[in-house]
């Protein structure tokens, strides 16, 4: 009885709850436009329904999720990123599928503005770092290719490289990256560079980001003192990243490969200086100019020298002082122009760089003080056969047209050393040069009469060494019965050639004397001569 009454009351609410009427929900979207940036991105809106209704657009760029559904439902719109400059306006139909009411919104989308867009406007650096640290990066964000554009006078410090800047997603903004590399800042002076990103085209740009680089001032020199030079060494061994440090708690004057001067008005000051065993990939360092003082400076053995293609700079050329320089094993390729400004050289030694031909700054007229030029050894690698070997920039002055007779002419040198190059050709007769005359051949007892009307070839230089070059042809007359021929060693370094020209002939004389006995059959009181010698 019990259960029964239970099952009445429960029929009972049923019954009320199932002729209550059903709450109608109007249909509906809770906006009528939807805003958004060029990048695009994703926004909500609410649908109301009490039934089923699905979602429509025509624009490919705008997707709506879900897209169908059955009552009140949140949704999501996402709007792709735009590749366009302009603006452009799609719509959204919401339409239910009970009643056929639909509800329209519009979506509206900015387009790219043209941009050049940089993480930071200004890059600080230091005045020094070394030489694989000098550089920076600048992330450019871009929707219009650019050119850089540095300032007038920037470029003596700072140089870039742009990497290329792909428009494949038309105006939407890419990335690229510009790096700069910059050079040390040797003077007390903090260097300003303003980098402008020039847009190839013109256009309206809507953001549009330039690029200050300040560059730090170096410590500054007290120029013309012993400390200043003390400065100044350091900071070109720094600069040429010397493989070895000089002890600096010790006094200069006991450091190794430097002397200084002990009396007069530069006591204490620089007065040689050896720069050995190094890297470096640029020109002689800044620093170097502030050694007024010495007369003899060294700079010797960069890492990797013959692969470099270096120009020794201006700044060594500010020491007009000096009378002994060697800069070899540098990497060199050619001389500045001022470097004719060394005019009290005395001796010059340029072996063992990459020159392609004899730089045409040293003649007697540019160094009328030199008395020892040493260019041996120039080649960047030791080639055999020239005329086998198709590598060009092989340094050993393969280029010179001929054997440089201005250096034949130099009567003032007492050295000359030409060895282990690549010159090619036959020595030159000389035959519009000063002649020896019989007055005076006849004025000293060691001359010989077959020097009458001969060419008066370097008659004082002491050492003569041209040997293993390319050259051939034959031997000349004036160096076959040169005055100093038996104290150059010529079977050693004036006759013996080796290895092919480039045009495939071997090297060598083809009227070398097999011994100096012609010679001494001429020069008959010389000491040198064998039936002069005495028995001990």
């Amino acid at each position: 009885m019990k259960i029964d009454r239970i099952i009445m009351v429960f029929a009972a609410i049923v019954f009320v709850a199932a002729c209550r009427p059903v709450t109608q929900i109007e249909f509906g979207v809770d906006t009528d436009n939807i805003n958004i940036g060029p990048a695009g991105g994703m926004k909500k809106i609410n649908i109301s329904s009490s039934g089923d209704w699905v979602a429509m657009t025509e624009s490919p760029w705008i997707t709506v999720s879900p897209a169908n559904g059955n009552g009140s439902v949140e949704c999501s719109i996402s709007i792709d990123s735009t590749l366009v400059t302009e603006s452009r306006t799609g719509s959204v139909r919401i339409l239910s599928l009970d009643t056929d009411e639909n509800r329209d919104f519009t979506v509206v989308q900015e387009g790219f503005e043209y941009q050049i867009v940089i993480d930071d406007s200004q890059v600080d650096v230091a005045d020094y770092a070394d030489y694989d640290s000098r550089y920076f990066e600048v992330n450019v964000k871009a929707n219009i290719d650019f050119d850089v554009i540095l300032p007038e006078g920037a470029e003596s410090w700072l140089t870039f490289k742009k990497s290329d800047l792909n428009l494949d997603r038309g105006a939407r903004p890419r990335e690229s990256k510009v790096r700069f590399d910059w050079r040390v800042n040797s003077r007390d002076n903090e260097r300003i560079a303003d980098i402008e990103f020039r847009p190839k085209e013109e256009v309206s740009m809507g953001h549009h980001d330039a690029l200050k680089v300040v560059q730090k001032g170096a410590l500054p020199i007290p120029v013309g003192t012993p400390a200043g030079d003390s400065l100044a060494i350091l900071a070109v061994s720094r600069a040429l990243n010397m493989f070895t440090e000089w002890e600096t708690s010790e006094r200069m004057e006991h450091w190794n490969n430097v002397a200084v001067w002990k009396d007069g008005p530069d006591k204490g000051r620089i007065r040689y200086v050896q720069f050995f065993m190094f890297k470096t990939m640029e020109e002689i360092p800044f620093e170097i100019q502030y050694l007024t003082a010495a007369e003899e400076i060294i700079i010797y053995s960069n890492a990797n020298h013959f692969l470099r293609n270096l120009d020794t700079g201006e700044h060594i050329t500010k020491l007009t002082n000096l009378k002994r320089l060697t800069i070899g094993a540098y990497g060199l390729t050619s001389l500045h122009p001022d470097f004719k400004n060394l005019k009290n050289l005395e001796y010059l030694d340029l072996s063992s760089n990459c020159f392609q031909t004899i730089p045409d700054i040293l003649t007697q007229e540019n160094f009328p003080n030199l008395h020892a030029l040493v260019l041996n050894a120039n080649q960047r690698h030791t080639i055999y056969d020239l005329s086998n070997d198709i590598r060009e920039n092989v340094g050993g002055f393969i280029d010179e047209p001929k054997f440089p007779e201005r250096i034949l002419e130099w009567n003032k040198l007492d050295t000359i050393r030409l060895s282990v190059n690549y010159l090619q050709g036959e020595l030159p007769k000389m035959l519009d040069h000063e002649k020896w005359t019989a007055e005076e051949v006849q004025a000293n007892d060691t001359l010989p009469d077959v020097l009458i009307g001969l060419p008066k070839v370097l008659p004082d230089t002491e050492f003569f060494a041209i040997n293993y070059n390319r050259l051939t042809g034959e031997i000349p007359e004036w160096l076959l019965f040169h005055p100093k021929l038996d104290i150059w060693y010529p079977f050693s370094l004036v006759f013996s050639q080796e290895g092919k020209t480039r045009d495939g002939v071997n090297a060598g004389f083809s009227n070398e004397p097999a011994s100096l006995d012609y010679y001494y059959q001429h020069y008959t009181n010389k000491k040198y001569n064998p039936n002069n010698r005495t028995e001990e």
